[in-house]
């Protein structure tokens, strides 16, 4: 079983979708964990849309990146600028692949209404799955370094 770290500055959307995606495309093939170099708190609007496509996240919680430094990953993909940046050295020999994923909550902010601002979440949500959907190949790339 690969182990995944998706890693964003707040653990509130970008991370948390990535993470969903992973574990409900690839249960028994891949485990994937999500953290934050800064973490705050699950975006209820992250949480509607992963629903929208039948994925649910409304379990999840915001993470510090430091909960995962006794774990060995595979791979660690960095899904925002902020996070790569500032992404800790100690993720050892896991594979790292940067990401980066327009944010939703920025992209929102200047939304009419409810469902422009959902519009701007579920194309960012799309946009993951498509990359979700390339993980396999990217692992096996990985292994053959």
């Amino acid at each position: 079983m690969k182990k995944i770290l998706f890693l964003c500055t707040g653990n509130s959307c970008r991370s948390q979708m990535a993470e969903g995606w992973c574990n409900k495309l690839y249960p028994g093939f891949i485990t994937a964990y999500s953290a934050g170099t800064n973490p705050g708190s699950v975006d209820p609007r992250a949480v509607k849309v992963m629903a929208e496509a039948g994925v649910d996240i409304s379990g999840h919680r915001s993470k510090h990146a430091l909960e995962f430094k006794d774990i060995t990953f595979d791979l660690v993909i960095t899904v925002c600028d902020k996070a790569r940046e500032s992404c800790p050295v100690w993720f050892g020999k896991a594979q790292k692949l940067h990401k980066s994923f327009e944010d939703p909550p920025l992209l929102a902010k200047g939304a009419k209404t409810e469902e422009e601002a959902l519009s701007h979440y579920r194309r960012v949500r799309d946009e993951i799955k498509e990359f979700i959907l390339k993980l396999p190949e990217t692992l096996d790339k990985g292994e053959s370094k």
